[in-house]
């Protein structure tokens, strides 16, 4: 049966390998390009009033320079437009020399000395993603920052009124945040760029602050959606790179319709396409270069400052973010065009497609198009070209003259940039006024470029294909064969829309002739949020493309399209096949946060099943056999079911409101249209569907991590055995009355007045020392045992049955040396082991605040606020209780019997409530221990 249960939980722990190998490796290999500075970057600290430096003396406003620009800006009289840069969990505020390096290399090419002043806040590298009581700390201090750096442009005859705010991370959210003080002016700032933050819900809620400072911003940009309908916010997600903050958290929570909010991911973004992990979406140059070209297209010219006008700003970032077309939009005010060349210049296309490359000399050249003997038997016209020069190329002609037009309509306007060319797709019927198309193939400055062009059915070059199920386990492929008589194939992949689904879609072309061609580009494109990722290869070619979702869709009313941009005259098959590895990935991207949970129960129920031995035998079993029988989903996740649908049920649901019970925790949604503003949120199935995996996984973690632990206790009591004198004493590690009721208060009080946690860790090294303090007498009486077989055969005819429990209580009056003596401590040891397991719980999810605390001890010895501190009596009172707990006691309580029914129903309410909620673990954890430690009394 041993065997058995390594060799389940090996495979257990096998397939979270695997899932976690996948979610921290299998992405692209990353492609973003580094940003360099050319001269030594220099931090001038920026002065702060004495109020705001007394308040936040951890904190610090920092101006960005680099060579000359440094020195010219030393007394801070500053002319430019100012940014600040927010840094974001553990971030640093020399982050933002990337956005201000390349912005100033950008400004020594503007003309008339338009340029950017980068502001940078420090934060102390505080780890605000998993201790949430500094947050609104950081919000205060931004404040104070803004006004701040509004104050050094009072010189001006034109001081800017507001800073425009790149936020990475936390940093965004912070960014957010301001709206919720209560004297913050929403003038001083009007756009928000944040990069991989997690507005929707926050990655771990490891204590209620974090939780409280979400519902807050999410409540306050409810209540508040018109009057901040002004503030332009964008979001850009990292993609599958970003394993720290998956791109779907990154969706901005706001009302349907807001025009001025904008949510994306860095892998759809024109001239970037690629994807960034947490760190280095902030250095990545592509996504870099986007934001400093839409800060200065953002700049009003008149006042050399930030604009304020939402229209505005919308157009430069859909110009920059969304779609890039040819040029910027009020660009173009008169859009009639005259175009009068020679007429030898003219060349009429009267085929279905058009494929043309310029000559190596340069040359005026128009490929005309008549639509009236196309509009009936095509919908679309297609052209493309590797010129990727930003100028119009494409016309709608008005007037005609001869085989010249004399006044046209530019069409350009509708460019899409994709990696190796641009791409315009007309809609004939959108053209009802033009009466021929113009394609410009002009290279006045002889650089040779390819256009084709070509009438499209988009009926007939779109197909379907089912997906495989996610159970077919790859078993199983769909495949479709395209022979491509066109430019763009569109593919709807039927039945994908959710995020646990993940497949390896195969495309391979095979072309008759090899001729030059242009690359081919495969997009996968989510109709529901901007999330598309595009592939480029050559002819012929094998390419696998990876098929997973940041986001999922309530039906499945559009599937993904396939967009496959091919060369004419070729052959395409697709095949998608289900991919284990990255469903697995995909279900610890999404549903992580519950497998602590669940490794949790594990250990809850493997105390229970302990507890339960002692009762009925009097001997703690071996602390890996209850581990591993903590594997109880048929009584844990089935209550569970059973509470979910009887809430679904308005009767119920009632019952449970006047209760005043809680509600149900589910994980975030994973669908970008969850605004959490009027009516409930639907809540998805998925999650719940997959709870006996996790509850595989977090068992497994379990298991293993008892298996570590046991170890580790095994090395260290070899260190420690040097330094104590051998015992065969049980109560070895224990503690007297006096000295135990005087560690117990200063503990308190240290934690009452410096930090909980530190003094929760303080109480678990103690509990640890009597771990060690058995494995060491075990260890000698096992020694001595060996050396003295005499003793051992007078303890064997002394008729000691070491498997009843009448026997057992018979031993306490054995001698020290005896095999009765061994098996004694052979079970405290047990029990301690078992008891160790869940009590490092606690310390482990506190471990955030004491690092928080440790790092700013120069600055405050208390920490403020202490999300230890409502639990950190008892809890202390608990570990200290537990030390001298040994077997003998337990059986002789009365409370035994009911302190080991309780991790059964508290393990049930602990997946119910603890999923977004991982601090209430402790809670959970706190009501099994706090009768436990009563049985040591009682």
């Amino acid at each position: 049966m041993k065997l058995a249960t390594v060799i389940f939980y090996g495979l257990s722990l096998g397939l979270l390998a695997v899932g976690l190998r996948e979610l921290l490796t299998g992405f692209e290999e990353n492609r973003c390009s580094m940003t360099y500075m050319f001269e030594y970057p220099e931090y001038r600290r920026v002065a702060l009033p004495r109020r705001v430096a007394r308040l936040y003396p951890a904190y610090g406003l920092y101006l960005y320079g680099e060579g000359l620009y440094a020195q010219e800006t030393r007394s801070l009289k500053l002319t430019g437009a100012p940014v600040l840069f927010l840094p974001g969990n553990a971030g640093s505020y020399k982050q933002a020399r990337s956005l201000g390096s390349v912005a100033l290399r950008k400004a020594e090419n503007m003309e008339g000395g338009l340029h950017f002043n980068v502001f940078t806040v420090d934060f102390n590298e505080e780890l605000v993603a998993l201790y949430g009581g500094s947050l609104l700390r950081q919000t205060h201090f931004l404040h104070e920052s803004i006004k701040a750096i509004l104050k050094l442009y009072k010189h001006l005859k034109a001081p800017p009124q507001s800073v425009v705010l790149v936020g990475h991370s936390m940093g965004g959210v912070v960014a957010r945040a301001l709206y919720t003080l209560p004297r913050f002016n929403t003038n001083l700032v009007s756009l928000i760029i944040t990069q991989a933050s997690p507005h929707l819900a926050p990655v771990l809620v490891l204590d209620p602050y974090l939780l409280d400072f979400y519902s807050t911003v999410r409540q306050k940009w409810v209540s508040q959606a018109k009057r901040l309908r002004n503030v332009t916010v964008l979001s850009v997600g990292g993609g599958y790179r970003d394993y720290q903050v998956r791109s779907g958290l990154t969706s901005l929570p706001c009302p349907p319709g807001d025009p001025n909010k904008l949510s994306l991911v860095a892998t759809a973004v024109p001239r970037t396409w690629v994807s960034t992990d947490h760190l280095s979406i902030v250095w990545c140059k592509e996504l870099v270069l986007a934001s400093v070209r839409a800060f200065f297209d953002l700049i009003d010219p008149e006042t050399r400052q930030f604009t304020d006008d939402p229209e505005k700003k919308m157009t430069v970032l859909n110009h920059h973010f969304i779609r890039h077309p040819v040029r910027m939009l009020e660009e173009t005010q008169d859009t009639s065009i005259s175009i009068l060349d020679f007429p030898e210049a003219w060349s009429e296309v009267n085929t279905l497609r058009l494929a043309y490359t310029t000559p190596k000399e340069g040359q005026v050249k128009y490929f005309v198009f008549a639509l009236s003997s196309r509009r009936k038997a095509y919908s679309h016209f297609y052209c493309r070209s590797n010129n990727m020069e930003m100028s119009s190329w494409v016309y709608g002609c008005v007037q005609r003259n001869g085989s010249s037009c004399v006044h046209a309509v530019d069409l350009s306007m509708e460019t899409e940039l994709l990696p190796p060319y641009k791409v315009l797709i007309l809609s004939l019927s959108d053209l009802s006024s033009v009466s021929h198309l113009v394609v410009s193939a002009s290279n006045l400055n002889g650089k040779q470029f390819t256009v084709e062009c070509e009438w499209q059915r988009q009926e007939s070059q779109t197909l379907s294909l089912p997906v495989p199920h996610v159970l077919s386990f790859g078993l199983t492929a769909s495949e479709i064969t395209v022979n491509s008589s066109g430019l763009l194939h569109t593919i709807v992949l039927q039945h994908f829309h959710q995020v646990y689904q993940a497949f390896r879609i195969t495309v391979t072309s095979q072309c008759k002739v090899y001729k030059d061609r242009l690359s081919n580009v495969y997009r996968i494109k989510v109709p529901w949020f901007r999330e598309d990722s595009l592939t480029t290869v050559s002819v012929p070619s094998v390419t696998e493309i990876s098929g997973m979702l940041h986001t999922s869709r309530l039906d499945n009313t559009s599937g993904v399209l396939l967009q496959l941009h091919t060369a004419p005259n070729c052959q395409y098959k697709v095949s998608v096949r289900t991919s284990l590895p990255r469903v697995l990935g995909q279900i610890l991207r999404f549903c992580g946060p519950m497998v602590p949970v669940y490794t949790a129960v594990t250990l809850l129920l493997a105390c229970g099943g302990q507890l339960s031995s002692i009762r009925k035998s009097g001997r703690a079993a071996a602390m890996g056999q209850v581990v591993g029988k903590g594997l109880q989903p048929h009584k844990v996740n089935l209550p569970v079911f059973t509470l979910h649908i009887l809430l679904s049920c308005s009767w119920f649901k009632e019952v449970w409101s006047f209760l005043y019970l809680p509600p149900v925790d589910a994980l975030p949604p994973t669908f970008p249209d969850a605004t959490f503003y009027e009516g409930e949120v639907p809540v998805e199935e998925w999650p719940r569907l997959m709870s006996p995996l996790l509850y595989l996984f977090g068992a497994a973690v379990a298991y293993w991590g008892s298996a570590i632990l046991r170890l580790i206790i095994r090395l260290i009591s070899l260190v420690l055995a040097a330094l104590h004198r051998p015992s065969v004493s049980r109560d070895c590690g224990t503690l007297q009355l006096r000295p135990q009721l005087l560690i117990t208060l200063s503990l308190a009080v240290f934690g009452g007045v410096s930090c909980g946690a530190m003094s929760l860790s303080v109480a678990f090294m103690l509990h640890l020392y009597r771990v060690l303090r058995l494995q060491m007498t075990e260890r000698s009486l096992s020694h001595m045992l060996n050396l003295a077989p005499g003793k051992h055969k007078e303890t064997e005819n002394g008729k000691v049955d070491v498997e009843t429990s009448a026997k057992s209580r018979e031993c306490n009056g054995a001698p020290l040396l005896s095999e009765c003596a061994l098996q004694e401590v052979r079970d405290d040891l047990q029990l301690h082991l078992c008891l160790s397991a869940v009590l490092t719980l606690p310390v482990m999810l506190s471990a955030p605040s004491l690092i928080h605390w440790i790092r700013n001890l120069r600055y405050s010895a208390q920490l403020d606020p202490d999300p230890c501190w409502p639990h950190i009596v008892p809890l202390i009172i608990v570990y200290m209780l537990l030390i001298n707990c040994n077997t003998l006691k337990l059986s002789n309580s009365k409370l035994l019997p009911l302190t080991s029914c309780l991790p059964l129903p508290l393990s049930i309410a602990m997946v119910m409530f603890s999923p977004l909620h991982l601090y209430r673990v402790t809670y959970f954890l706190l009501v099994t221990l706090v009768p436990l430690a009563l049985c040591c009394l009682l």
